[in-house]
């Protein structure tokens, strides 16, 4: 397949009205600015005339190209199906819903192709949309930047750039989308950037999101990070969790016995053993240990049967076939 410069990934959900203008803008940027150029329009399942627009619109420019779902899977399966379509040296990915702005295209291409990043995502600094996005959104920011590591004012910005090969190696789903970021920095693409851009009010429609997604965002944020650090090596996680416990267990199991070894040797009232509540803590403390154990046994042998070396991702090599 001939590389062009830049393959731009559209997801989309009911967007009949706006796709017209995005698709004319685009293509307006790509020719003043000499890029050659695909744009991939990803229909996740819209119920109104979208896909009949797409068709249109693909019959009057050749750089169109489109996916269509049955049905509505999320934004994170459109994103991974349109990057398994890229042909282009940069990938953009940018909302259907005209607030991201296509002008932007052209400076974050600069910063791949002439700074070396391997991913730069879009900042919207200044916001047009309610304080009830905004605040859980600024919270939301704060603690992925604690968790990840990774020092972006805005991880959910629909408006980004990555280098081609890079998205090749990005497994995005449920929804994962939000944590692209992070999903690179545990891929090893470590140079990863921002640049502020402009942030349009929504012209046409309604949004598709709700607060919900802020409370999945966060069970997604934890999920992510579970599976990126302990996937080869569940064992360490589980493992010294049920060390912790079954040692807190063994260690109050001693407490309870001595006590009462020590009550009767000098003829003190004594309780039985089971009518105390530690002794069911230790209990507690003892199974659940052990559970862990096998938890983290299981897990290991999972991940040895399902590690292969396509799970490891070559930069280079040198005659090696």
């Amino acid at each position: 397949m001939q590389k062009i410069d830049i393959s731009v990934v559209v997801p989309l959900y009911n967007e009949e009205e706006s796709l017209p203008e995005l698709c004319e803008w685009v293509s307006r940027v790509m020719i003043s600015h000499g890029f050659s150029y695909e744009l991939i329009l990803v229909d996740d399942g819209s119920d109104d005339t979208s896909w009949n627009v797409i068709q249109e619109l693909s019959a009057k420019n050749q750089h169109i190209k489109a996916l269509k779902f049955n049905r509505n899977y999320g934004k994170s399966a459109a994103l991974n199906s349109g990057f398994k379509q890229t042909q282009g040296s940069v990938v953009i990915t940018m909302d259907a819903d005209l607030q991201d702005s296509p002008d932007e295209i052209p400076a974050l291409y600069k910063k791949i192709k002439e700074e070396g990043f391997d991913m730069v995502s879009g900042w919207k600094k200044k916001r047009h949309d309610p304080i009830t996005k905004t605040i859980p959104s600024k919270f939301f920011n704060y603690v992925t930047r604690k968790i990840s590591g990774i020092k972006l004012h805005d991880f959910n910005c629909g408006l980004k750039a990555y280098r081609g090969e890079m998205v090749k190696h990005l497994n995005v789903y449920g929804e994962m989308h939000r944590y692209i970021p992070v999903i690179a920095k545990w891929n090893g693409y470590r140079k990863i950037g921002e640049q502020v851009v402009q942030h349009r009010e929504r012209k046409y429609g309604t949004t598709k999101f709700g607060l919900e997604r802020f409370v999945n965002g966060f069970l997604d944020l934890l999920s992510i990070t579970f599976v990126s650090r302990f996937k080869r090596k569940p064992m360490h996680f589980f493992g010294l969790l049920g060390t912790l416990s079954f040692f807190s267990g063994f260690v109050i199991t001693c407490y309870v016995i001595g006590d009462k070894l020590y009550k009767l040797h000098n003829k003190l009232p004594v309780r039985d053993i089971t009518d105390q509540p530690l002794f069911f803590l230790a209990l507690v403390a003892l199974v659940v240990g052990v559970q862990l154990f096998l938890t983290g046994f299981l897990a290991e042998m999972l991940a040895m049967k399902s590690n292969s070396s396509k799970d490891y991702l070559v930069s280079d090599s040198i005659r090696v076939s």
